[in-house]
């Protein structure tokens, strides 16, 4: 994985029509596809940095070294490697020390690279299939960068833990690959890592995707399978967004600037009201199809009319902000055009 000479490195490249179906929450595999392309060029980069801001007796350029042969004999194992969620994380943190003048422990990246994505965040895996539809996810239940999701990690996993989590993920996928498949096509070559968190003190669940980790999701044990196929969606629109900003930003710099969020008591930068509105446009898909379903589930009314509320109102909050840039207010009509269409339903592609 030798550094490139400058004008080889990968151009990628966001389509018109890649762009508004993101924004629609409807990208599918093909976005994901570039979305992953993206971090791929991203870690890339952050390792060359690490490596360069390294003393050579750091103990890093042993592995590097071995992944960088992995590059060319094993890519599917590169490939696997560099998408661990929490690479990105890792070595963020691990540059930062450098530029502090400080000397980081990097022991971590020499277990992902010698023993796989095992050897940083556990060994259990979680695998289901519906209709033909796949879906795996490791249980990441160790490592050193789970707290960046804002929760609190849960402990080891016991049996019974791993398989109640296994059972609910296969109520989850059946739900998501019959009545939403467009965006579990999408979310299964997406996430990679299911973190599991603890509940607050009063046991409320809590779920959270953090932008240093693409492929996460992290979450308490929900109340039952349908909140889980939510949870997924939800997180997975964090993730897929936090991907796309990365490739094109949509906002400027932050600033003080804090605005009304309807579904929190206290007011929010702009990114995290364009996240979280994002994110919500899939809390109302959801909901809208799950009115349709036979028998329907007798919270999906009102949860859909609440949640297309608050949605509608923070897009309206975004356009009036001043602060997106051309390709943040283009994002933002189109998220606007799918609340709209049809009463809300944000459709198919």
């Amino acid at each position: 994985m030798p550094a490139p000479p400058p004008d080889t490195l990968p151009t990628h490249v966001v389509t018109q029509t890649t762009f508004d179906a993101l924004a629609r929450a409807r990208g599918g595999t093909e976005a994901v596809a570039l979305l992953r392309r993206g971090q791929l060029s991203k870690r890339m980069l952050l390792t060359l940095a690490v490596r360069r801001s390294l003393h050579p007796d750091a103990g890093f350029e042993g592995p590097y070294q071995r992944l960088s042969r992995m590059h060319s004999e094993d890519p599917a194992r590169w490939q696997e490697t560099m998408l661990h969620p929490y690479l990105d994380e890792g070595l963020a943190r691990a540059l930062a020390e450098c530029v502090r003048g400080g000397r980081p422990d990097l022991a971590w990246f020499a277990g992902l690279v010698d023993g796989g994505p095992a050897a940083l965040s556990g060994p259990h895996m979680l695998s289901t299939e519906c209709d033909g539809a796949v879906l795996r996810l490791r249980l990441a239940d160790h490592g050193p960068f789970r707290a960046v999701h804002g929760h609190r990690p849960s402990d080891a996993q016991t049996a019974d833990e791993v398989g109640h989590w296994q059972r609910l993920l296969d109520d989850a996928w059946r739900i998501l690959v019959r009545r939403h498949p467009w965006h579990a096509d999408a979310l299964a070559v997406c996430l990679s890592t299911l973190t599991p968190l603890r509940p607050t003190p009063g046991g409320t669940s809590v779920s959270s995707a953090a932008r240093r980790a693409y492929g996460a999701v992290a979450l308490s044990p929900p109340g039952d399978p349908v909140l889980l196929a939510l949870t997924l969606v939800h997180e997975f629109l964090h993730v897929q967004l936090g991907a796309l900003l990365d490739l094109v930003p949509l906002h400027g710099p932050a600033s003080s600037a804090r605005y009304h969020v309807p579904w929190r008591p206290d007011p929010r930068p702009l990114d995290a009201l364009l996240q979280g509105t994002y994110a919500h446009l899939g809390v109302c898909d959801f909901w809208h199809t799950e009115r349709g379903t036979a028998p329907p589930d007798p919270r999906a009314e009102r949860e859909y009319v609440t949640w297309h509320g608050h949605t509608r109102g923070a897009v309206d909050t975004l356009l009036g902000s001043g602060d997106l840039l051309p390709a943040g207010r283009r994002f933002t009509l189109e998220m606007r055009r799918a609340l709209t269409r049809s009463g809300g339903d944000t459709g198919q592609p």
